[in-house]
């Protein structure tokens, strides 16, 4: 039988209590798989149902494969054993054709063909029957366990179908923390050989990474893929984090059109329709915003924004000519997490669309009109299948982190790649209740298991179990995992030849224009002997003010909320921040 249509099993939990009692509050935190339909797919995030009751909103909800509670238990076993040992710069380069080997069929579920004599019921039964054959071979070409969470969940992709018929051009966003594991050959082949239709890639976030890693990460795509367009972008340039312990990217105000990017998606927009849509409004809108924001004019009521949503009537057969009525659409497509979001915000120029860290926030596609003649259209993020680490996944930030079961093997996949014990102070377990004239001189430095980390940055950051007040080593596996995915505990994946070519790319003739993009200047480089000072204040901070993201609500908007509010530590001087480089491993003397 198809292995996506078996009954579900019951129990999510992730098995008995461990050694600290971490888990005592870990049944509250499952997702409901409850369904009555007869799948063995994990459904997540669950939606109330609102007053009226007429729209469903777990319609378009997350639905991955489930895992066995055997696998579960195997992996946390693991995370308590296995000691961490740090990975040389060379594992920390990725071959995209080892995400998505092309022997393995890693294609996603194509739209059947349709005709407008085609009824609704007919129409949906045959994209059912399609799903399921698409399904069943891709299981039958990859063995249990092989493949990647991806998303189950037909109406979703039913969604993207919809997208890429309406658009005119596609800007696939990635985030260039990991751009190749965001990034389906298949579906840029079938944009561009079956639509005839042409992609932007937007390397997203890139005021993540150090300028020489954007470029080497620009130049593989290019020559991996010599006829794509791609577009390096960040919503928050110039903004850096103020510890690894404070929450957000410190800004202001939430300054949309600050994004540093937007003329170069309009110039790549305007080279690929070569005059056949008139973008001077577009035009001068970028200027327009760029003037608003210097002179820090912002009227929220200067201009409008007509939103579209769209119904499933007006979805079902949505093919339609280029440019037609002389409007350009643009698609934006992602995985969950990359920041499609934040770029229509930026390009609109304010708050259109809500933003949050949580994967599957956006829950159904709406078109937004930028100009007169440019609508951009927004669809929920996809997860496609491919080949790559599990753990990695989440540290990619794909998977809701409060729905995870078994978070502490991915926090060791990211402690074996970055240098925790530097970054986060910590103090081994086994030496907690050692004063210092208690230690022995000469005697080696214990070794570290995921487990171990977890339980350090739980006794460090103060998160007890409710019941016994023990040592919550759940909730400090999921700050962890969330500082990696907001960036704050920065691992970033290299193209293949980097370690080699790294002189070449730091002394690249483009790192001046991407440090300008970055908005960061070359002088923040030199703030890595201030981590000590920074450590030691915030550390005399109360716990409750120090931190505040670690439980934060998944569901609520996330970073660019806050925005607007200042936070507690306001008062400290601004060169109060962490070497994302030295995070990186950037500057590491060997």
């Amino acid at each position: 039988m198809n292995r996506a249509v078996c009954r579900v099993s019951g129990d999510t939990g992730s098995g008995p209590s461990s050694r600290n009692a971490s888990v005592e509050r870990g049944g509250e935190r499952q997702s409901d798989t409850s369904d009555s339909e007869t799948t063995d797919i994990r459904r997540i995030n669950q939606q109330p149902f609102g007053r009226d009751g007429r729209n469903d909103p777990n319609r378009f909800r997350l639905q991955f494969e489930k895992e066995s509670k055997e696998e579960v238990e195997r992996r946390k076993k693991l995370a308590m054993e296995t000691v961490l040992k740090p990975v040389s710069d060379k594992e920390l380069e990725v071959n995209i054709n080892e995400i998505y080997p092309s022997e393995k069929g890693l294609c996603f579920p194509r739209r059947p063909s349709w005709t407008y004599e085609m009824t609704r019921e007919s129409l949906l039964r045959k994209e059912e029957k399609s799903y399921r054959d698409y399904l069943e071979d891709l299981h039958s070409r990859n063995p249990p366990g092989s493949l990647s969470h991806f998303e189950h969940n037909l109406e979703t992709w039913r969604q993207l179908w919809r997208v890429l018929e309406m658009s005119d051009v596609i800007l696939l966003i990635v985030d260039i923390r990991h751009p190749v594991l965001q990034f389906p050959p298949d579906l840029y082949r079938y944009i561009t050989a079956d639509l005839h239709k042409l992609v932007i890639l937007v390397l997203n976030k890139a005021d993540l990474c150090p300028p020489p890693l954007v470029i080497a990460w620009k130049h593989y795509m290019t020559s991996q893929f010599p006829h794509l367009e791609i577009v390096c972008f960040t919503s928050h340039p110039g903004q850096s984090y103020n510890t690894v312990l404070q929450k957000k990217r410190m800004r202001k105000k939430a300054d949309w059109s600050r994004a540093g990017g937007l003329i170069d998606i309009f110039k790549a927009c305007q080279e690929i329709t070569a005059g056949k849509v008139d973008l001077s409004s577009w035009e001068q809108k970028i200027h327009r915003d760029a003037i608003a924001e210097r002179l820090e004019l912002h009227d929220e009521g200067a201009e409008s924004v007509l939103v579209e949503h769209q119904s499933d009537s007006a979805l079902e057969m949505s093919n339609q000519e280029l440019y037609k009525d002389g409007v350009l659409t643009l698609g934006c497509i992602g995985f969950p997490n990359v920041g499609k979001s934040s770029i229509i915000n930026s390009l609109v120029g304010r708050k259109v669309v809500s933003v949050s860290r949580t994967p599957g926030h956006t829950k159904y596609f709406q078109t937004y009109y930028l100009t007169p003649t440019v609508k951009l259209c927004d669809c929920p993020g996809l997860v496609f299948p491919s080949r790559v680490n599990k753990q990695l996944q989440i540290l990619a930030g794909i998977y809701p982190v409060a729905q995870l079961q078994e978070p502490y093997t991915s926090v060791g996949y990211l402690c074996e790649r970055t240098p925790f014990l530097s970054v986060l102070k910590l103090k081994h377990p086994s030496l907690q209740e050692k004063k210092p004239h208690q230690g022995q001189e000469g005697t080696a430095e214990p070794s570290w298991t995921a487990w171990d980390v977890c339980e350090a940055w739980a006794e460090r950051r103060g998160y007890k179990t409710a019941k016994a007040a023990r040592n919550d080593v759940y909730r400090a596996a999921n700050s962890l995992l969330r500082l990696a995915i907001d960036g704050r505990l920065c691992l970033c994946l290299r193209p293949p030849g980097y370690s080699c070519l790294k002189e070449h790319w730091e002394n690249h003739q483009d790192l001046p224009d991407i440090m300008a993009l970055q908005g960061r200047a070359a002088e923040e480089e030199g703030s890595a002997e201030r981590e000590d000072e920074e450590d030691g204040e915030s550390s005399s901070e109360p716990e409750e003010e120090r931190d505040r993201d670690a439980d934060d609500d998944e569901d609520g908007d996330d970073e660019d909320e806050g925005f607007g509010h200042q936070g507690q530590n306001d008062d400290k001087p601004s060169g109060f921040t962490v070497n994302m480089y030295n995070v990186l491993r950037e500057n590491d003397c060997e």
